[in-house]
Parts: structure tokens; C-alpha cells; sequence
């Protein structure tokens, strides 16, 4: 029988491991701020800033989830396996298989699947890099865009691989391009305090930093 989401959900937050740990600090972390913002900003009291703030964490839940079956330093939650039957081994090998684009495909396999604890690192580091930015609505857009990257990869990656749906990778794809396009981090996030803090930056570079990833 398949868990239901609040099963599954309690299951994720409750999970023994340092991973549940730094997640509940992120968690209690997010909605500390969501709080300072609205109590200290008026223009952030209103329901959209609300939503686009329940949006953006449960996004960014979704990518920490992601995270734990890809763990350093064997990058999967079942390292006594064979190499490349798990984890984040056997998704790359998928796409050495079934991407879309030959050109994608040669490169898995003949770069990053024999470098691979040279890449790894990288993509784990992005999705969690991605996950804390959604969490904290910290450089939103920045995260927005690597994120929308992640899934781009994923979704001429996995295009032909049997049992995906190529649209729910272009969803995601469009949803991480709106927090890219938009400022989803001034909505009870960081962004919103370094937009409120700094109100004309000295600097050129200081004023493109706060307008394109904020």
C-alpha cells in the first residue's frame, strides 16, 4: 500500500540522522524570519506575501528531501550497494542512456560517470545550495535560476527513460523559472530585510547584486 502524504511527511521529519537536525533549523529558521519580516515591514501583511512564502518553502522542502537519497561521500542512502545501482550513480547513468540530446549523453558517459566523485559534490551541492535559498528566501532569484538549471538537466536527462513523464520535469522547470523571474525572497524572506536595510547601495555592483538576486 502506498504511505499518504502526511505519513510520509511525518516520516521525513522525524527520521533519525544529522540531515533532520539541520533541516528542523532551517524550518524553525524560515519561519522566524517570515515573522520578523512581517511584524518589522508593513507592506509585507498581506495574504499574497503569505502564499508566495508557503509556495517558496514547500519548494524548498522538496529540494532537501531530494538531497538525502544522494548523500556525501558515496552520493546515495544505500552504500553497501554496487556502484551505479543506486543513488545518484544510477540516475546519471540513466541519462547516459535516455537523454535526449546525444551530446548530453556522451558527456555523462564519458566524463562525469568516470570522474564522478569530481561532479558529484557539485550537483549535491547545488541542490542543497538551491534548497536553503527557497527555505530562507535568501537570493531567490539566484537560487531560482541554478535550480531551474538542476531541472533542465533533468528533464532532457531523463526524456526517454521508461516509466518518466517528461512534463513533470518541465513543470518544475517553469516553477523554478518564475522564482528566477520573481522576487519570491521578498516575501517574509532575507530578501526582504536586504531590500528594506539597504535602500540606495553605494555601489554599482552593491545595486545589481540587490535588483537581479533578491
Amino acid at each position: 500500500m502506498n504511505p499518504n502524504p502526511l505519513f510520509d511527511t511525518a516520516k521525513f521529519l522525524v527520521q533519525p540522522g544529522w540531515t533532520t537536525a539541520i533541516f528542523w533549523l532551517l524550518l524553525l529558521g524560515s519561519i522566524a524570519i517570515a515573522a520578523y519580516v512581517h511584524r518589522t515591514i508593513p507592506g509585507q501583511r498581506s495574504s499574497t506575501q503569505i502564499g508566495n512564502w508557503v509556495f517558496r518553502l514547500l519548494i524548498g522542502c522538496m529540494w532537501w528531501q531530494q538531497s538525502l537519497w544522494k548523500l556525501p561521500p558515496f552520493y546515495t542512502d544505500q552504500p553497501s550497494e554496487p556502484f551505479g545501482t543506486t543513488g545518484l550513480a544510477y540516475w546519471m547513468g540513466l541519462m547516459g542512456k535516455y537523454a535526449a540530446i546525444p551530446l548530453q549523453a556522451d558527456f555523462v558517459n564519458n566524463i562525469v560517470l568516470p570522474h564522478f566523485y569530481l561532479f558529484a559534490p557539485l550537483v549535491y551541492g547545488a541542490e542543497v545550495l538551491t534548497a536553503v535559498s527557497l527555505i530562507l528566501g535568501l537570493f531567490v532569484r539566484l537560487g531560482g535560476l541554478i535550480g531551474a538549471l538542476q531541472i533542465a538537466n533533468l528533464w532532457l536527462g531523463l526524456y526517454s527513460a521508461p516509466g518518466e513523464w517528461p512534463w513533470t520535469y518541465f513543470f518544475l522547470l517553469l516553477l523554478m523559472a518564475s522564482f528566477a523571474l520573481h522576487h519570491y525572497g521578498r516575501s517574509l524572506g532575507i530578501d526582504a530585510i536586504i531590500v528594506a536595510r539597504v535602500k540606495e547601495p553605494r555601489t554599482i555592483l552593491a545595486r545589481y547584486i540587490v535588483a537581479e538576486v533578491t
